[in-house]
C-alpha cells in the first residue's frame, strides 16, 4: 500500500516539484496540496493522509499551529517539516508541535524520501544538516521546561495573533475564523494581557520573533 502524502507549502512551484518527484516513488502517492495551514488541517480531516510535508512559514495559519491541530486530532498522521529555517527556535517549536521530522529545503530529494519512510515506521528524522547545537538546544529547553511564551496562549489565540500580525482587520479575522468581531476583540485583549504587550505593532514584532509569521510570508 502506498504512503499517502499531503503537501503543504505556500509556494506552488515547490509543491509541483515535490509532487513530480514523490509520485515517481513506487511506494508513495501525493493525495492533495495545500497553500496554507488552515487548508492543510481541513484536507487532513477529509483525506487522512499518512504523512504531511509541512512548510513552517505559511500565511493565515503557520506550519507550527497547523501541526499542533493535526497531531491533536490525528495522532497517527506523521508530519515532516520542510523549511528554509535552521534556527533552533523553528526546529524546537515544530518538534514540540508534534512533527516527527525536520529537514531543510536545500536537502537532496533522496533525504526527504528517506525521512518519509522513517517517520512512517514510527521513528523521528532530523536532517544531518541541522547542527548538533540545535538538537542540544532543543533537549536543553525540554529538560528545563523553557517555554517560549506561546504556551500561555490558547490555540485560537495563537491563530488570532498570527492574523493580527499579518495585518488582517478585525472583520477579516472574524470572517476567516467564523466568529464575531466582538469575539476577535476579546481574544486580542486576552492576548495582550497574557503577553503584557499592549500595541498591535509590538504584537507583530513578537509574532515574527517567535516564528508565528515572517516578513517573507
Amino acid at each position: 500500500m502506498s504512503i499517502r502524502i499531503l503537501l503543504a507549502d505556500d509556494h506552488k512551484i515547490t509543491r509541483q516539484g515535490l509532487r513530480s518527484l514523490l509520485d515517481k516513488q513506487s511506494d508513495m502517492e501525493v493525495v492533495a496540496e495545500a497553500e496554507e495551514g488552515r487548508t492543510a488541517v481541513r484536507l487532513v480531516r477529509e483525506l487522512l493522509p499518512n504523512v504531511v510535508i509541512m512548510d513552517v512559514s505559511m500565511p493565515d495559519l503557520n506550519g507550527m499551529e497547523a501541526a499542533r491541530q493535526i497531531t491533536r486530532e490525528f495522532g497517527d498522521v506523521r508530519i515532516v517539516a520542510l523549511s528554509m529555517h535552521s534556527d533552533s527556535l523553528f526546529v524546537t517549536e515544530m518538534l514540540k508541535s508534534g512533527a516527527s521530522g525536520y529537514l531543510l529545503k536545500d536537502c537532496a530529494f533522496e533525504e526527504l524520501a528517506r525521512a518519509i519512510r522513517t517517520v512512517v515506521a514510527g521513528k523521528t528524522y532530523l536532517s544531518p544538516s541541522i547542527s548538533g547545537v540545535v538538537v542540544d538546544d532543543y533537549l536543553h529547553r525540554l529538560s528545563k521546561a523553557d517555554f517560549s511564551g506561546l504556551e500561555v496562549l490558547t490555540s485560537r489565540e495563537r491563530e488570532v495573533l498570527q492574523l493580527l500580525a499579518e495585518g488582517k482587520s478585525t472583520k477579516r479575522i472574524a470572517l476567516k475564523l467564523h466568529i464575531s468581531g466582538k469575539t476577535v476583540e476579546t481574544h486580542r485583549r486576552q492576548i495582550m494581557n497574557k503577553l503584557d504587550i499592549h500595541t498591535v505593532a509590538e504584537l507583530t514584532k513578537y509574532a515574527i520573533r517567535k516564528g508565528l509569521t515572517s516578513l517573507e510570508t
